[in-house]
């Protein structure tokens, strides 16, 4: 049912465009007119049976009646002014509420309207700080924790799309691909002109994903970006409320392009014949799936505790030994901050994950046994270049190492991080030896003075998407939607 101040403004509607006072609809359905009133300003939720009776007097059909839209404009705008005004943020203001009338003019209700949004906007740009945001990343990978990083809602809605489209198993397809877009009403379109600060934009309006050209380098990410705007129409996202909002819904969109990627149906078999032969390696599983090393590593991570019953870590680090990306239900001792976020921390240069830089070949993984304060751990590292160099870990306990090729590697090193004697103090009488004669320029990085990004999807940049959009809304609808 629609909400009851929209729907006691459709029913307001109806009953004077049908010429009807309160009394004469009260006569017409057997209730009293100020039952109505009730309804009509959206304090009473009327009985379906009711509801019936309404429609006939307005000779509407009841789903006329309840719709999720406001009746017209001017609804609309009384409607958006009456919520914002009943928001935490305006009741602070100790300001009386300001009741649209008919006397207020259209031009007045739009000023009122415009400024509530304003405040609305500059409210949570105010609150989405740096600090803010650590704070809802690491509370978010603290749930994540909590539930063996694995969502089976999504599973479930991944499972059943790739059924849908036929597809028993592999790499799946470009053209599956964009099938699976269009049994949710939406066409891939490849564009050059996509804003610069978005990787996918979606037009819901004329049921259009805006991807970059398939010639681009690494083409085979597009499957990703494309399902990643189905989920975003599967999963029911709308504009994000906060930054923990923002970062929920990236996260099961990317946790939905995964899943269909590496469907649990065949993936699950997969690595339990794999730790049945004691042989786990993420590049068969990257190399299966036709997916890059890192998707491969991140999606073990939310089949490995659910389905094979072994506890594990994931860590992305820069090439600076900083860390992007981590995840942990092995009680690995991450490098945390004061908020409890390890994303900036540098890691101990005696993990895998740096260790993993210094060899000669690169084109498998670095095999290696840590010591570390909480135990010892087996770690496979694969690096890699993008932008910069990283490099990405998937890691167990010593116990659970019988289960991964690579067990026999003799690497093994000792960490004592986070005491500060194991890698970052200078060894004794290098301080002393260098004071006052020495000066270095640190390579400063970019995000130490950058604000959060701003924006309705934080990072990007509001004015360049609505134009985007409006020069594309013209556009004739697409033959196909290939990729």
């Amino acid at each position: 049912m629609a909400e009851l101040d929209v729907l006691g403004r459709r029913v307001r509607h109806f009953r004077t465009r049908a010429g009807l006072t309160l009394d004469q609809l009260g006569n017409a359905c057997d209730v009293a007119p100020s039952v109505l009133s009730l309804i009509e300003n959206g304090k009473r939720e009327p009985r379906l049976s009711l509801l019936g009776k309404i429609a006939e007097a307005v000779d509407v059909s009841v789903s006329d009646l309840l719709r999720d839209d406001a009746p017209t404009g001017r609804d609309a705008l009384e409607l958006e002014l009456e919520h914002a005004q009943r928001s935490p943020s305006y009741r602070e203001l100790g300001l009386p509420a300001l009741r649209p009338t008919r006397s207020m003019t259209d031009e007045t209700l739009r000023t009122l309207v415009g400024l509530h949004r304003e405040l609305d906007r500059r409210a949570r740009q105010a609150i989405a700080t740096p600090e803010l945001a650590r704070r809802e990343n690491t509370d978010l990978r603290a749930h994540m924790r909590s539930i063996n990083n694995y969502l089976p809602d999504i599973e479930v809605l991944a499972d059943e799309a790739v059924a849908a489209v036929g597809h028993s198993g592999g790499a799946l397809t470009h053209r599956t691909v964009a099938e699976m877009a269009e049994r949710v009403g939406l066409t891939i379109v490849h564009t050059d002109d996509l804003p610069h600060s978005a990787r996918a934009v979606v037009d819901v309006e004329h049921g259009r994903i805006y991807i970059p050209p398939a010639s681009i380098p690494g083409g085979h990410g597009l499957r990703s970006l494309a399902l990643q705007a189905v989920a975003q129409t599967l999963l029911e996202h709308g504009e994000p409320a906060d930054y923990g909002d923002f970062l929920r819904q990236r996260l099961e969109a990317s946790y939905y392009a995964a899943a269909c990627l590496m469907p649990r149906s065949t993936a699950v078999p997969f690595l339990e014949q794999a730790k049945r032969d004691r042989a786990i390696a993420i590049d068969d599983f990257r190399d299966v799936y036709g997916v890059t090393h890192e998707a491969a590593a991140l999606r073990f991570t939310n089949l490995s505790t659910q389905h094979l019953g072994i506890r594990l870590h994931y860590v992305r680090v820069a090439g600076d030994g900083t860390v992007s990306g981590a995840y942990e239900n092995d009680n690995l001792p991450l490098p945390l901050d004061a908020t409890g976020s390890t994303e900036g921390e540098v890691v101990c240069r005696y993990w895998s994950a740096r260790k993993a830089f210094a060899q000669a070949t690169r084109t498998t993984e670095h095999y290696q046994y840590t010591d570390t304060p909480a135990g010892t751990f087996f770690e496979a590292t694969q690096t890699g270049i993008g932008s910069d160099e990283y490099s990405i870990t998937v890691g167990v306990p010593y116990a659970e190492s019988k289960w991964f090729r690579g067990r026999e590697s003799p690497a093994h090193e000792v960490s004592r991080c986070p005491d500060v004697t194991c890698c970052r103090r200078p060894e004794d009488g290098l301080a002393e030896r260098w004071h006052g004669r020495s000066w270095a320029s640190p390579r400063v990085r970019p995000y130490l003075f950058a604000p959060l990004p701003h924006g309705t999807y934080p990072g990007v940049d509001d004015r360049e998407l609505h134009e985007f959009l409006e020069s594309h809304a013209s556009d004739p609808p697409p033959s196909n939607g290939s990729i």
